[in-house]
């Protein structure tokens, strides 16, 4: 087991509606109780369909512009921002500019 890993070595998913993510860190890296990890890009300027999991999901923006719903509530989002959403709260993410993808770390965990 290698508890390295990097972006070109992970193969892109693509969610739909603007959505791909590079799960980058799994039980492959030793990650246990959920744990995960990757990096996602939005593109759209619409919001994705509402997500909810029943672990707690942070993010961190890497790069770009857009904005997040947690819940009720709604945030801008740029470089450096971080947020997190808790467990059984419906969550939706889009980037500012369709030419600037938003990107963002997020992990998973129980």
């Amino acid at each position: 087991m290698s508890y390295f890993v990097q972006k070109n070595q992970v193969q892109e998913m693509n969610s739909g509606n603007g959505h791909s993510s590079f799960p980058m860190l799994s039980e492959k890296q030793g990650c246990v109780n959920d744990c995960a990890g990757g990096i996602s890009y939005y593109r759209d300027t619409e919001y994705t369909p509402a997500a909810v999991h029943d672990f707690q999901e942070g993010f961190i923006v890497l790069e770009g512009k857009g904005s997040a719903r947690v819940g009720a509530e709604e945030c801008m989002l740029e470089k450096e921002t971080a947020f997190i959403v808790p467990a059984g709260v419906e969550h939706q993410l889009r980037a500012s500019d369709q030419n600037q993808p938003l990107v963002l770390f997020w992990f998973h965990a129980r």
